[in-house]
């Protein structure tokens, strides 16, 4: 569904899921996992409805993710680094987490 225009530049590692995907340095996480075919990053605590990035830019809170043990970060907002660790948020997210 997403493509880029211009795949050049300098790439990063990084894993979703356990699975390694490749960004681009710049990206954030939310663009670099819609590039690489993630269709959900999240589903709702009550209905676990699926979800994904809706405004890409802070607001709706459609794209929260477990980044590096922490969880409900807005993908949207964060920038890829070498070797991060990202996972979809699935319901409610736990207490510490």
């Amino acid at each position: 569904m997403f493509k880029r225009l211009d795949d050049t530049g300098a790439t990063v590692s990084l894993k979703v899921d356990g699975k390694p995907i490749r960004a681009r340095a710049g990206d954030t996480v939310a663009g670099a996992m819609l590039a690489a075919g993630v269709e959900h990053f999240r589903t709702t605590p009550v209905t676990e409805s699926p979800r994904a990035p809706y405004c890409l830019m802070g607001v709706c809170f459609d794209c929260l993710v477990a980044i590096d043990g922490v969880g409900s970060r807005q993908a949207c907002l964060i920038e890829v680094r070498e070797g991060m660790a990202v996972e979809t948020q699935l319901g409610k997210r736990e207490a510490g987490r």
